[in-house]
């Protein structure tokens, strides 16, 4: 039996700044508005944190299933590595999923009712990535989901519980949050070629192959430093966000210099990292600046 340490692991943790970090993004952005809501904004934390850790555990319980991940270079994964029964794994998605809906019918309820089918579109995402017939995420549509569910949506939907509407200022805090995002995937998918390939596993860096996913990867890391110079037209304090750039180079670094394997697990961290420093900066000067 996994022990609760392991549990712990196989929810990976390192990936809630891709929970965290579009919450706090979209609610400077609805400060910006002058009408960020605590109350709201701890809301949509928790839906954004029990929905990553609900994809988490149905990714190890569908790809546990598969044999996906009978061989792996990357992070513990509990049915694979057979700590765990399936059943286990998924009663723990389903609670988890079950929280992140029941925490957003609430937030929609007292801010915008048409968007309980929103969250209904999030859900129906976080089991098809991997689960199902016909897994999106083993056609390589991944890194489009995360691009889609944790930049333009949290991001966005964040912004328009608080304020009830958007603006190209949440716009491109979204963008920045989905490439950084969407990064994570990258890396993980590129260390993870040559097993997946195996498996059949056909995710975008595979299809794409391991020169152009590094390409990849480097691209929309650098894409939300461009959103920076973008919202510096609203606010020239914008450039807070800057401070993310070393964290930046430092996760790129694995990537540019052509390793693999366990290599680049510390990708995956240091660009959760940027992801949180980028947002957190950048949400205080849009606080700061607000109209």
């Amino acid at each position: 039996m996994a022990s609760f340490a392991q549990w712990v692991e196989g929810a990976r943790p390192r990936t809630l700044p891709n929970a965290i970090s579009p919450v706090i993004a979209g609610t400077g952005a609805a400060a910006w508005l002058g009408a960020a809501c605590w109350w709201k904004a701890l809301l949509a934390l928790l839906v954004a944190v029990a929905m990553i850790v609900g994809v988490n555990y149905a990714n190890d319980y569908s790809d546990g299933i598969r044999g996906t991940d009978d061989v792996r270079a990357g992070p513990l994964r509990l049915v694979g590595s057979r700590l765990a029964a399936p059943r286990a794994l998924l009663t723990a998605a389903v609670v988890s999923l079950a929280v992140a809906a029941v925490a957003g019918v609430v937030l929609a309820w007292f801010s915008a009712p048409w968007l309980i089918a929103v969250g209904a579109l999030c859900l129906a995402g976080a089991w098809l990535y991997t689960g199902g017939s016909r897994p999106y995420g083993y056609s390589g549509l991944g890194e489009v989901a995360v691009f889609v569910f944790f930049g333009l949506i949290a991001v966005l939907g964040t912004q328009y519980t608080q304020a009830l509407r958007i603006d190209w200022v949440g716009v491109a805090c979204a963008v920045a949050m989905g490439c950084l995002s969407s990064a994570v995937l990258v890396a993980n998918n590129l260390r993870d070629i040559p097993t997946d390939k195996q498996t059949g596993k056909i995710t975008l860096a595979v299809r794409l192959g391991e020169g152009r996913t590094r390409v990849l990867y480097q691209v929309l890391v650098a894409t939300a430093f461009v959103v920076t110079l973008a919202l510096m037209r609203a606010t020239p304090w914008a450039a807070a966000g800057l401070a993310a750039l070393p964290l930046a180079v430092r996760a790129a670094r694995p990537v540019r210099r052509g390793l693999g394997g366990k290599a680049l697990i510390p990708v995956l961290r240091d660009t959760g990292l940027t992801m949180l420093v980028w947002a957190v900066a950048t949400a205080l000067t849009l606080v700061i600046s607000a109209r």
